[in-house]
Protein backbone atom coordinates (compact mmCIF):
# COMPACT_ATOMS: atom_id res chain seq x y z
CA UNK A 1 0.00 0.00 0.00
CA UNK A 2 1.57 3.35 -1.01
CA UNK A 3 2.24 5.81 1.84
CA UNK A 4 -0.29 8.60 2.33
CA UNK A 5 0.56 12.25 2.69
CA UNK A 6 -2.53 13.21 4.69
CA UNK A 7 -4.49 11.92 7.65
CA UNK A 8 -8.13 10.98 7.16
CA UNK A 9 -10.92 13.03 8.71
CA UNK A 10 -12.96 11.65 11.60
CA UNK A 11 -16.64 12.53 11.98
CA UNK A 12 -18.31 11.36 15.20
CA UNK A 13 -22.08 11.12 15.67
CA UNK A 14 -22.88 11.48 19.38
CA UNK A 15 -26.04 10.21 21.08
CA UNK A 16 -27.29 9.59 24.59
CA UNK A 17 -28.85 6.11 24.31
CA UNK A 18 -29.38 3.20 21.95
CA UNK A 19 -32.18 3.86 19.48
CA UNK A 20 -31.83 7.63 19.00
CA UNK A 21 -30.76 7.08 15.37
CA UNK A 22 -26.96 7.37 15.33
CA UNK A 23 -26.34 4.41 13.01
CA UNK A 24 -29.25 5.31 10.72
CA UNK A 25 -27.96 8.89 10.41
CA UNK A 26 -24.44 7.60 9.76
CA UNK A 27 -25.65 5.38 6.93
CA UNK A 28 -27.70 8.25 5.46
CA UNK A 29 -24.55 10.38 5.35
CA UNK A 30 -22.67 7.50 3.73
CA UNK A 31 -25.26 7.35 0.93
CA UNK A 32 -24.99 11.12 0.38
CA UNK A 33 -21.21 10.88 0.09
CA UNK A 34 -21.54 8.00 -2.34
CA UNK A 35 -23.97 10.03 -4.47
CA UNK A 36 -21.33 12.78 -4.54
CA UNK A 37 -18.91 10.34 -6.16
CA UNK A 38 -16.99 9.27 -3.04
CA UNK A 39 -15.77 5.68 -2.66
CA UNK A 40 -17.58 4.55 0.51
CA UNK A 41 -17.54 1.19 2.30
CA UNK A 42 -19.02 -0.17 5.53
CA UNK A 43 -16.17 -1.37 7.71
CA UNK A 44 -18.40 -2.54 10.53
CA UNK A 45 -22.16 -2.50 11.05
CA UNK A 46 -24.11 -3.89 14.03
CA UNK A 47 -27.76 -4.40 12.99
CA UNK A 48 -29.29 -5.14 16.44
CA UNK A 49 -32.26 -6.53 14.51
CA UNK A 50 -33.45 -3.05 13.45
CA UNK A 51 -34.89 -3.58 9.98
CA UNK A 52 -35.12 0.10 9.02
CA UNK A 53 -31.40 0.49 9.76
CA UNK A 54 -30.50 -2.74 7.99
CA UNK A 55 -32.34 -1.47 4.90
CA UNK A 56 -30.09 1.61 4.82
CA UNK A 57 -27.03 -0.59 4.18
CA UNK A 58 -28.40 -1.55 0.77
CA UNK A 59 -26.29 -0.14 -2.05
CA UNK A 60 -23.18 0.24 0.15
CA UNK A 61 -20.25 -2.15 -0.12
CA UNK A 62 -19.61 -4.02 3.14
CA UNK A 63 -16.16 -5.36 4.07
CA UNK A 64 -16.59 -8.90 5.49
CA UNK A 65 -15.83 -9.25 9.17
CA UNK A 66 -12.78 -11.07 10.50
CA UNK A 67 -13.36 -14.22 12.57
CA UNK A 68 -11.57 -14.42 15.92
CA UNK A 69 -11.44 -17.53 18.09
CA UNK A 70 -11.32 -17.04 21.84
CA UNK A 71 -11.86 -19.69 24.51
CA UNK A 72 -13.17 -22.19 21.96
CA UNK A 73 -15.79 -19.73 20.69
CA UNK A 74 -15.96 -17.81 17.41
CA UNK A 75 -16.41 -14.04 17.33
CA UNK A 76 -16.49 -11.47 14.55
CA UNK A 77 -14.59 -8.19 14.54
CA UNK A 78 -13.91 -5.43 12.04
CA UNK A 79 -11.24 -6.51 9.53
CA UNK A 80 -9.00 -3.45 9.65
CA UNK A 81 -6.33 -4.99 7.42
CA UNK A 82 -8.91 -5.83 4.73
CA UNK A 83 -10.13 -2.22 4.78
CA UNK A 84 -6.55 -0.99 4.41
CA UNK A 85 -6.08 -3.27 1.38
CA UNK A 86 -9.34 -2.01 -0.12
CA UNK A 87 -8.27 1.63 0.53
CA UNK A 88 -11.67 3.39 0.23
CA UNK A 89 -12.04 7.14 0.58
CA UNK A 90 -14.61 6.82 3.39
CA UNK A 91 -15.25 3.99 5.86
CA UNK A 92 -18.36 3.64 8.04
CA UNK A 93 -17.59 2.15 11.48
CA UNK A 94 -20.37 1.39 13.96
CA UNK A 95 -19.89 1.42 17.78
CA UNK A 96 -16.68 3.44 18.26
CA UNK A 97 -16.40 2.43 21.95
CA UNK A 98 -16.40 -1.34 21.29
CA UNK A 99 -13.79 -3.52 23.01
CA UNK A 100 -12.24 -6.09 20.68
CA UNK A 101 -12.06 -9.78 21.56
CA UNK A 102 -8.82 -10.69 23.41
CA UNK A 103 -6.23 -11.80 20.91
CA UNK A 104 -7.12 -9.06 18.41
CA UNK A 105 -4.26 -6.94 17.12
CA UNK A 106 -5.66 -3.91 18.91
CA UNK A 107 -7.68 -3.80 22.14
CA UNK A 108 -10.24 -1.14 21.15
CA UNK A 109 -12.14 -0.29 18.00
CA UNK A 110 -11.13 3.36 18.32
CA UNK A 111 -7.53 2.17 17.94
CA UNK A 112 -8.51 0.39 14.70
CA UNK A 113 -10.15 3.62 13.54
CA UNK A 114 -6.93 5.54 14.18
CA UNK A 115 -5.07 3.07 11.95
CA UNK A 116 -7.56 3.83 9.15
CA UNK A 117 -7.17 7.57 9.69
CA UNK A 118 -3.37 7.32 9.53
CA UNK A 119 -3.79 5.54 6.19
CA UNK A 120 -5.66 8.58 4.84
CA UNK A 121 -9.15 7.04 5.06
CA UNK A 122 -12.00 9.26 6.27
CA UNK A 123 -14.15 7.60 8.95
CA UNK A 124 -17.78 8.05 9.98
CA UNK A 125 -18.46 6.57 13.42
CA UNK A 126 -20.75 6.88 16.45
CA UNK A 127 -20.95 6.52 20.23
CA UNK A 128 -23.14 7.41 23.22
CA UNK A 129 -22.05 10.11 25.66
CA UNK A 130 -21.91 7.67 28.60
CA UNK A 131 -18.88 5.99 27.01
CA UNK A 132 -16.76 9.12 27.54
CA UNK A 133 -14.17 8.32 30.21
CA UNK A 134 -14.44 11.56 32.19
CA UNK A 135 -18.22 11.07 32.58
CA UNK A 136 -17.97 7.55 34.00
CA UNK A 137 -18.61 8.58 37.60
CA UNK A 138 -21.31 11.10 36.70
CA UNK A 139 -23.24 8.51 34.69
CA UNK A 140 -22.98 5.98 37.51
CA UNK A 141 -24.29 8.45 40.09
CA UNK A 142 -27.62 9.05 38.38
CA UNK A 143 -28.10 5.74 36.53
CA UNK A 144 -26.46 3.12 38.73
CA UNK A 145 -24.66 1.87 35.62
CA UNK A 146 -20.90 1.38 35.52
CA UNK A 147 -20.09 1.69 31.81
CA UNK A 148 -17.12 -0.57 31.21
CA UNK A 149 -16.40 0.33 27.59
CA UNK A 150 -15.01 3.86 27.71
CA UNK A 151 -13.10 6.14 25.35
CA UNK A 152 -10.47 8.61 26.61
CA UNK A 153 -11.57 12.21 26.16
CA UNK A 154 -8.47 13.03 24.09
CA UNK A 155 -9.59 10.52 21.44
CA UNK A 156 -12.91 12.35 20.99
CA UNK A 157 -11.06 15.68 20.91
CA UNK A 158 -9.15 14.48 17.84
CA UNK A 159 -12.38 14.12 15.85
CA UNK A 160 -12.61 16.74 13.12
CA UNK A 161 -16.36 17.02 13.62
CA UNK A 162 -18.75 15.98 16.41
CA UNK A 163 -22.49 16.10 15.72
CA UNK A 164 -25.23 15.20 18.18
CA UNK A 165 -28.03 12.94 16.96
CA UNK A 166 -30.96 14.01 19.12
CA UNK A 167 -34.34 12.50 19.89
CA UNK A 168 -36.59 13.59 22.79
CA UNK A 169 -36.76 10.93 25.54
CA UNK A 170 -40.51 10.45 25.12
CA UNK A 171 -40.06 9.80 21.41
CA UNK A 172 -37.34 7.26 22.20
CA UNK A 173 -39.61 5.51 24.70
CA UNK A 174 -42.34 5.36 22.03
CA UNK A 175 -39.85 3.73 19.67
CA UNK A 176 -39.06 1.17 22.37
CA UNK A 177 -42.73 0.38 22.91
CA UNK A 178 -43.21 -0.17 19.16
CA UNK A 179 -40.34 -2.67 19.11
CA UNK A 180 -38.25 -0.46 16.81
CA UNK A 181 -35.17 -0.60 19.10
CA UNK A 182 -35.32 -4.02 20.81
CA UNK A 183 -37.64 -7.00 20.81
CA UNK A 184 -40.77 -6.34 22.88
CA UNK A 185 -39.52 -8.42 25.84
CA UNK A 186 -36.08 -6.78 25.86
CA UNK A 187 -37.71 -3.36 25.44
CA UNK A 188 -39.91 -3.99 28.48
CA UNK A 189 -36.86 -4.89 30.57
CA UNK A 190 -34.98 -1.85 29.27
CA UNK A 191 -37.81 0.53 30.27
CA UNK A 192 -37.80 -0.95 33.77
CA UNK A 193 -34.06 -0.34 34.14
CA UNK A 194 -31.79 1.93 32.10
CA UNK A 195 -34.49 3.42 29.85
CA UNK A 196 -36.45 5.21 32.56
CA UNK A 197 -37.48 8.70 31.46
CA UNK A 198 -35.59 10.62 34.23
CA UNK A 199 -32.40 8.73 33.31
CA UNK A 200 -32.85 9.48 29.62
CA UNK A 201 -33.49 13.16 30.35
CA UNK A 202 -30.28 13.38 32.38
CA UNK A 203 -28.24 11.57 29.72
CA UNK A 204 -29.64 13.80 27.00
CA UNK A 205 -28.63 16.90 28.96
CA UNK A 206 -25.10 15.48 29.33
CA UNK A 207 -24.96 14.84 25.59
CA UNK A 208 -26.17 18.35 24.75
CA UNK A 209 -23.55 19.89 27.01
CA UNK A 210 -20.82 17.68 25.61
CA UNK A 211 -21.83 18.50 22.04
CA UNK A 212 -21.70 22.23 22.83
CA UNK A 213 -18.29 21.76 24.41
CA UNK A 214 -16.97 19.88 21.36
CA UNK A 215 -18.21 22.66 19.06
CA UNK A 216 -16.46 25.20 21.31
CA UNK A 217 -13.14 23.39 21.04
CA UNK A 218 -13.27 23.34 17.27
CA UNK A 219 -14.38 26.96 16.95
CA UNK A 220 -11.24 28.09 18.75
CA UNK A 221 -9.44 27.17 15.53
CA UNK A 222 -9.33 29.74 12.68
CA UNK A 223 -12.80 30.28 11.27
CA UNK A 224 -13.66 28.30 8.16
CA UNK A 225 -16.28 29.33 5.64
CA UNK A 226 -19.49 27.42 6.24
CA UNK A 227 -18.78 26.60 9.88
CA UNK A 228 -22.12 26.46 11.78
CA UNK A 229 -22.88 29.01 14.44
CA UNK A 230 -22.12 28.04 18.03
CA UNK A 231 -25.06 29.87 19.59
CA UNK A 232 -27.85 27.27 19.06
CA UNK A 233 -25.83 24.43 20.63
CA UNK A 234 -24.90 26.51 23.65
CA UNK A 235 -28.45 27.78 24.13
CA UNK A 236 -29.91 24.27 23.99
CA UNK A 237 -27.35 23.08 26.54
CA UNK A 238 -28.05 26.05 28.84
CA UNK A 239 -24.44 27.23 28.79
CA UNK A 240 -23.10 30.75 28.98
CA UNK A 241 -20.70 32.09 26.32
CA UNK A 242 -17.36 30.36 26.71
CA UNK A 243 -14.09 32.21 27.26
CA UNK A 244 -11.64 31.66 24.44
CA UNK A 245 -8.54 31.80 26.64
CA UNK A 246 -7.72 30.24 29.98
CA UNK A 247 -5.03 31.13 32.49
CA UNK A 248 -5.94 28.18 34.71
CA UNK A 249 -3.55 25.33 35.47
CA UNK A 250 -4.82 22.35 37.47
CA UNK A 251 -3.09 19.97 39.86
CA UNK A 252 -4.61 16.62 40.85
CA UNK A 253 -3.20 15.03 44.01
CA UNK A 254 -2.50 11.34 43.39
CA UNK A 255 -2.61 8.82 46.24
CA UNK A 256 -3.19 5.09 46.57
CA UNK A 257 -6.82 5.59 47.60
CA UNK A 258 -9.10 3.69 45.16
CA UNK A 259 -11.29 6.79 44.80
CA UNK A 260 -8.39 8.66 43.20
CA UNK A 261 -9.74 7.54 39.82
CA UNK A 262 -12.84 9.65 40.52
CA UNK A 263 -10.62 12.63 41.33
CA UNK A 264 -8.63 12.19 38.10
CA UNK A 265 -11.78 12.09 35.96
CA UNK A 266 -13.19 15.18 37.70
CA UNK A 267 -9.96 17.14 37.28
CA UNK A 268 -9.55 16.11 33.65
CA UNK A 269 -13.09 17.15 32.80
CA UNK A 270 -12.74 20.55 34.51
CA UNK A 271 -9.43 21.10 32.72
CA UNK A 272 -11.05 20.30 29.39
CA UNK A 273 -13.88 22.77 29.94
CA UNK A 274 -11.46 25.48 31.05
CA UNK A 275 -8.97 24.72 28.29
CA UNK A 276 -6.37 24.41 31.06
CA UNK A 277 -3.14 22.47 31.50
CA UNK A 278 -3.35 19.62 33.97
CA UNK A 279 -0.84 17.86 36.23
CA UNK A 280 -1.25 14.68 38.29
CA UNK A 281 1.21 14.77 41.19
CA UNK A 282 2.11 12.15 43.78
CA UNK A 283 4.17 13.09 46.85
CA UNK A 284 5.81 10.42 49.02
CA UNK A 285 7.96 10.70 52.14
CA UNK A 286 10.04 7.53 51.60
CA UNK A 287 13.69 7.71 50.59
CA UNK A 288 12.68 6.66 47.08
CA UNK A 289 9.46 5.62 45.36
CA UNK A 290 10.46 1.96 44.98
CA UNK A 291 10.84 1.63 48.75
CA UNK A 292 7.12 2.30 49.33
CA UNK A 293 5.08 -0.71 50.50
CA UNK A 294 4.18 -2.76 47.41
CA UNK A 295 0.36 -2.39 47.69
CA UNK A 296 0.59 1.41 47.99
CA UNK A 297 3.17 1.68 45.20
CA UNK A 298 1.10 -0.46 42.83
CA UNK A 299 -2.04 1.56 43.58
CA UNK A 300 -0.25 4.86 42.93
CA UNK A 301 1.32 3.52 39.72
CA UNK A 302 -2.12 2.40 38.54
CA UNK A 303 -3.53 5.91 39.08
CA UNK A 304 -0.53 7.58 37.43
CA UNK A 305 -0.94 5.33 34.38
CA UNK A 306 -4.66 6.14 34.29
CA UNK A 307 -3.82 9.86 34.32
CA UNK A 308 -1.29 9.36 31.50
CA UNK A 309 -3.93 7.54 29.45
CA UNK A 310 -6.05 10.69 29.77
CA UNK A 311 -3.03 12.73 28.57
CA UNK A 312 -2.35 14.34 31.94
CA UNK A 313 1.28 15.18 32.72
CA UNK A 314 2.41 13.19 35.78
CA UNK A 315 5.08 13.84 38.42
CA UNK A 316 6.33 11.85 41.42
CA UNK A 317 7.87 14.05 44.14
CA UNK A 318 9.70 13.21 47.34
CA UNK A 319 9.41 15.40 50.44
CA UNK A 320 9.26 15.08 54.18
CA UNK A 321 6.16 17.30 54.32
CA UNK A 322 3.57 16.27 51.72
CA UNK A 323 1.54 19.49 51.91
CA UNK A 324 4.55 21.80 51.62
CA UNK A 325 6.05 19.79 48.75
CA UNK A 326 2.77 19.76 46.85
CA UNK A 327 2.07 23.48 47.25
CA UNK A 328 5.67 24.42 46.45
CA UNK A 329 5.37 22.48 43.17
CA UNK A 330 2.04 24.22 42.51
CA UNK A 331 3.60 27.68 42.94
CA UNK A 332 6.57 26.88 40.72
CA UNK A 333 4.26 25.73 37.93
CA UNK A 334 1.64 28.49 38.19
CA UNK A 335 -1.13 26.20 39.41
CA UNK A 336 -4.43 27.99 40.05
CA UNK A 337 -6.60 25.05 41.15
CA UNK A 338 -5.76 22.03 43.29
CA UNK A 339 -7.99 18.94 43.39
CA UNK A 340 -7.84 16.83 46.56
CA UNK A 341 -9.66 13.69 47.59
CA UNK A 342 -11.80 13.88 50.70
CA UNK A 343 -10.18 11.46 53.19
CA UNK A 344 -12.09 8.37 54.26
CA UNK A 345 -11.47 6.51 57.50
CA UNK A 346 -11.65 3.17 55.69
CA UNK A 347 -8.54 3.87 53.61
CA UNK A 348 -6.30 5.92 55.91
CA UNK A 349 -6.50 7.43 59.40
CA UNK A 350 -9.13 10.17 59.20
CA UNK A 351 -7.12 12.49 61.42
CA UNK A 352 -4.07 12.22 59.15
CA UNK A 353 -6.13 12.82 56.04
CA UNK A 354 -7.95 15.82 57.47
CA UNK A 355 -4.70 17.35 58.68
CA UNK A 356 -3.17 17.01 55.22
CA UNK A 357 -6.16 18.64 53.56
CA UNK A 358 -6.16 21.47 56.12
CA UNK A 359 -2.45 22.08 55.61
CA UNK A 360 -2.81 22.26 51.84
CA UNK A 361 -5.81 24.60 52.09
CA UNK A 362 -3.87 26.83 54.48
CA UNK A 363 -0.67 26.90 52.42
CA UNK A 364 -2.52 27.37 49.10
CA UNK A 365 -4.65 30.32 50.19
CA UNK A 366 -3.99 32.05 46.85
CA UNK A 367 -5.29 29.05 44.88
CA UNK A 368 -8.70 27.44 44.53
CA UNK A 369 -8.76 24.11 46.36
CA UNK A 370 -11.51 21.64 45.43
CA UNK A 371 -12.13 18.69 47.75
CA UNK A 372 -13.88 15.85 45.95
CA UNK A 373 -15.87 13.15 47.73
CA UNK A 374 -16.82 9.91 46.01
CA UNK A 375 -20.60 9.53 45.84
CA UNK A 376 -21.86 6.02 46.56
CA UNK A 377 -25.01 4.24 45.53
CA UNK A 378 -26.72 1.39 47.30
CA UNK A 379 -28.34 -0.05 44.17
CA UNK A 380 -26.61 -2.71 42.14
CA UNK A 381 -24.81 -1.45 39.06
CA UNK A 382 -25.43 -3.05 35.72
CA UNK A 383 -24.15 -2.55 32.23
CA UNK A 384 -25.78 -0.15 29.81
CA UNK A 385 -27.66 -1.87 26.99
CA UNK A 386 -26.37 -1.24 23.47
Amino acid sequence: MPPTTHRGRLKLLLGYAAGVGKTYKMLEEAHKLQQQGMDVVIGYFEPHGRQDTIDRTQGLETIPRRKVFYRKSEFEEMDTEAILRRQPQVCVVDEFAHTNVPGSERAKRWEDVHVLLEAGIDVLTNMNVQHLESLNDTVWQFTGVHVRETIPDWVVKQADEVVMVDLPPQALLNRLKRGAVYSHEKARQAMENFFREPTLVALRELALRQAAHEVDIRQELPEVSGTPSLAPERERAGLAPRKTESVDRLLIHITGDPSTAVLIRRGRRVADFLGAECFAVCVHTASDFDSLPAPERHAVEKHLNFARNLQIETRVLQGENVAETLVEFARRHGITRIFLLRPRASTWPMRVGRNLVRQIVWLARDMQVTIVAEHRRSDTASRSPQ
